[in-house]
């Protein structure tokens, strides 16, 4: 049975220890500035996905990629040294797509706020097809009433 909180705990000194060697050790010109967000580890603890974002362009992703892809040995040394676990898990390092999703959010809801300003300027500037108010009140004067009443 897999220990969460152990895994929990295990993913959040990788994320340190990760976002620390990029800052500190990894010395490649390809290495943008990238921002460890998550990392997910297995509940048998033999695996971490490191999930990251980089700020830049499309080429600067695939430089930071690369970079990350060829230090990911020296980082999992590192892990495993500062870790102190029996078996250092392996590291996938996978470009994280929040940025992406939120700027997609934000079109959506400006979207959503402009048809709704759209909206309430039509039901301002509208008016009842019939009466304003369809309805009979009992406080009214019954001038229908039924024959024979």
């Amino acid at each position: 049975m897999a220990d969460t909180a152990r895994a929990r705990k295990l993913s959040e000194r990788i994320q340190q220890v990760v976002a620390q060697m990029l800052d500190t050790r990894i010395k490649d010109p390809r290495l943008g500035f990238v921002t460890v967000t998550d990392v997910r580890v297995t509940g048998d603890l033999q695996h971490a996905d490191v999930y990251y974002t980089v700020l830049g362009d499309d080429e600067a992703r695939t430089g930071s990629a690369a970079a990350l892809e060829s230090a990911k040995g020296v980082i999992r040394s590192e892990v495993g040294k500062q870790t102190g676990i029996r078996l250092t898990p392996t590291l996938a390092f996978h470009l994280d797509a929040v940025p992406e999703t939120a700027a997609h959010l934000e079109t959506a809801l400006a979207e959503a706020a402009r048809r709704d300003a759209e909206v309430a300027a039509l039901a301002r500037s509208s008016s009842y097809a019939g009466d304003a108010d369809p309805y009979r009140h009992p406080d009214e004067d019954e001038t229908d009433e039924a024959p024979g009443a």
